[in-house]
């Protein structure tokens, strides 16, 4: 990161490289789409992950990145499956939050099948307030960060299926997403390799399967792709009718 302040609109967190992108890419897509500034935050390397190397995760994220078109990416060390909540961890998370101030924070569900996932949801969660108290110090760069709390905190889905709060229309953008999920190759299904090991999201079928959720929630909205989020609150309005608009 510079030393200067990067201020972006929203700011994804993922626990590893490719969270974000395997769970709202089209969203991020739809809002640099609306000439916003979007920058993701991966909290590990992915290094503990049964296919690719920490090297080769790299290259793939920097090749996401690229193709979706983000402001900025931070990958942290805060240990793939060592990811511990810890004074160190929270404040390197609350680092990343000042620097880009953002509006809108996505992160990791709270119940979730990977513990990773879990810790990163607490992590985001905590540090999101934690990094408006004046009274917590964090320097980056040599220089003493400006105390800033994002207003607005949204969980996206994963593996477990939630209620969403929010679904929003990606029909435009999902397509495109897909090619922000393909740079992370080395974790996904690849016709005639037989001798990798089998993963969760390596099976032939996850794919078609995260389609499948996607054309489901856009047919709960009336649209052919929909992504879901959840928020810890209630949602504040204050033009109604940006919210509610008409036909």
């Amino acid at each position: 990161m510079n030393n200067k302040t990067e201020k972006v609109y929203a700011l994804a967190f993922g626990a590893h490289p490719d969270d974000v992108e395997l769970s709202c890419g089209a969203t991020l897509l739809k809002l640099i789409d609306e000439g916003q500034t979007v920058a993701v935050c991966d909290l590990t390397q992915g290094e503990m992950g049964t296919l690719g190397s920490p090297e080769t995760r790299k290259k793939e994220s920097d090749r996401a990145t690229k193709v979706m078109g983000y402001t900025k990416r931070v990958t942290l060390d805060l240990g793939d499956s060592k990811l511990y909540y810890t004074e160190e961890a929270q404040k390197e998370i609350i680092r990343v939050i000042r620097h880009f101030q953002p509006c809108v924070v996505f992160a990791n569900p709270p119940d979730e099948r990977h513990p990773d996932h879990i810790k990163a949801s607490r992590l985001v969660n905590d540090a999101i307030f934690y990094a408006g108290l004046k009274k917590i110090t964090t320097v980056h760069n040599g220089e003493q960060q400006e105390p800033y709390r994002p207003p607005h905190l949204l969980y996206y889905m994963q593996f477990k299926h939630i209620d969403p709060s929010l679904i929003v229309d990606v029909t435009t953008t999902f397509e495109r997403s897909r090619k922000g999920i393909l740079a992370f190759g080395s974790q996904f299904y690849k016709e005639g390799e037989t001798n990798e090991p089998e993963t969760l999201i390596q099976r032939k079928e996850f794919l078609s399967g995260l389609e499948a959720r996607a054309r489901y929630l856009g047919e709960q909205i009336g649209t052919e792709y929909g992504e879901g989020f959840t928020e810890p609150g209630p949602l504040k309005v204050t033009t109604f009718t940006a919210l509610f608009p008409e036909k």
